[in-house]
């Protein structure tokens, strides 16, 4: 099987994971298959993991004439509790590529996207609550909080009364165009004012932050001493969370004061060679434009003991 497209940072990511022949590595964001299909060339074994129906699909297929790939239909964040149930204690390499995928970008009625009229749905899994269940059923105030913490959007106030105000709204061109009047957009502007909501919407609908520190902390658990660990993402609110838990689990954050002792006194750091983030260059973001905000961290497991879940302070 061949990938559907080339995943970013692929070269940076497979000399931080440096995969050989006869281990074993996690693919905790299968998509198309990209670094998954890398993987395998090295002569690894992968273990990849999507909760994306149609991605399970497409890596289903792919372990059809695959005998080192397994497919496991499960959040990352469960990772290192799905390896065990099948028999997996430690593995050498985790690579997680967080965010929405081009494939479900890319299809308009898969509802993430603004550039093509769709359902206003959102979900990953296919399942559960959909966002245009949100912006129909939640308080004004709700859904500016939403828009404000996970949207990073000034304007989210203004926003929300707007979306509440032109209910129901059911696609996405509907709600981009309420966006983008309540904000006012220009023609010329650089950047889409609807830019800003659809990623709130997205990230709230799929619990993606909650998602993320559960990966890195599964993550953790599964890496065996020497462990790599391959982190990328594609926006301020996703890197800060990798960049201050591997700050922490390294011992790097600064000196606590006897009124507030540092987190990482109490506890071996289980991280270390914890790598200058990386970016791609200029002749990567001309092949595909939607790298252009993407930035890879990675670091290596140490043998001391992972921490406990959700140590206070750690996720920011």
């Amino acid at each position: 099987m061949t990938a559907a497209h080339i995943p970013v940072l692929l070269e940076a990511v497979l000399a931080a994971l440096t995969p050989r022949q006869g281990e074993t590595h996690v693919d905790g964001t299968y998509g198309a298959g990209g670094y998954t299909s890398a993987l395998l060339a090295s002569g690894a074994r992968v273990y990849a993991f999507d909760r994306d129906p149609q991605a399970i699909a497409l890596a289903n297929a792919q372990a059809a004439g695959e005998a080192r790939l397994t497919v496991v239909p499960e959040r990352f964040g469960r990772l290192d509790t799905a390896l065990a149930e099948r028999g997996v204690a430690a593995v050498d390499g985790v690579v997680l590529d967080i965010g929405v995928s081009s494939m479900q970008l890319d299809q308009a009625d898969r509802g993430f996207s603004f550039q093509a009229d769709g359902p206003l749905d959102m979900r990953m899994e296919q399942a559960g609550p959909s966002a245009a269940d949100f912006v129909n059923g939640a308080e004004e105030g709700e859904i500016a909080r939403v828009l404000a913490e996970f949207g990073e959007e000034p304007r989210a106030r203004r926003i929300a009364r707007a979306i509440v105000a032109a209910r129901p709204i059911t696609r996405t061109a509907e709600l981009a165009t309420v966006v983008r009047r309540a904000i006012g957009q220009k023609p010329g502007d650089p950047r889409d004012a609807a830019t800003r909501t659809f990623q709130g919407l997205r990230i709230h609908v799929n619990r993606e932050l909650d998602e993320l520190a559960d990966g890195l902390e599964a993550a953790e658990r599964a890496l065996g001493p020497g462990g790599r660990l391959a982190v990328v993402t594609f926006h301020s609110l996703e890197d800060r969370l990798v960049k201050r838990f591997l700050k922490t689990r390294s011992g790097s954050l600064p000196a606590g004061s006897r009124h507030r002792p540092s987190l990482s006194a109490a506890h071996r750091p289980s991280f270390a060679a914890v790598a200058r983030p990386v970016r791609p260059g200029a002749a990567e973001i001309a092949r595909n434009p939607r790298s252009r905000s993407a930035t890879l961290r990675v670091a290596r497991r140490t043998d001391a003991s992972p921490w406990p879940a959700r140590v206070a302070g750690v996720m920011g």
